[in-house]
């Protein structure tokens, strides 16, 4: 069970203690929100991609989606998410739990301008009912990103 794999990796880093389960569901940004009773903005999003050969795995803000143009200026292509069973494969956890920790050998992962506008983040933890409050430098520090990307829209509004 990927949630297993993610709590070893954050035991590795003596944070596992910090992991949150629930009795409900969190696998989508907005039964997390509710599950936490915060903004769906401060949900760490990860959506899982395929960049040529390569697994691509984006992590967004709650509030933010995915720019096409922006996404292929970006990575050279079109935007095409992975079904959810290449992301079981490809990345090493089922949609509703994917996160940048604990991830298959291979795997690209990058870290959105989006999320930078908040001190802490709330991504999954390998499974539909699990989070963890990470700030921006433990989130970047624990996912270990080739860099961070702009490749997302809705976020900047001026409200926000």
């Amino acid at each position: 069970m990927a949630i297993e794999k993610v709590k070893a990796f954050f035991a590795a880093h003596g944070i596992e203690k910090r992991i949150r389960e629930f009795d409900t569901s969190s696998a989508t940004v907005e039964l997390a929100a509710q599950a936490l009773n915060c903004e769906p903005s401060h949900i760490a999003k990860s959506i899982s991609f395929k960049v040529n050969d390569t697994p691509v795995l984006i992590v967004t803000s709650g509030d933010a989606k995915i720019d096409n143009p922006k996404y292929k200026s970006q990575f050279g292509t079109k935007a095409k998410m992975l079904t959810p069973e290449e992301t079981v494969e490809l990345i090493g956890h089922a949609v509703g739990g994917v996160c940048p920790f604990a991830v298959n050998e291979g795997v690209a992962v990058y870290l959105d301008e989006s999320l930078k506008r908040f001190e802490t983040v709330f991504p999954a933890c390998g499974s539909s009912n699990s989070v963890i409050e990470l700030t921006l430098d433990e989130l970047e520090k624990l996912s270990s990103p080739v860099s961070w990307v702009d490749v997302c829209k809705g976020w900047n509004t001026p409200e926000n």
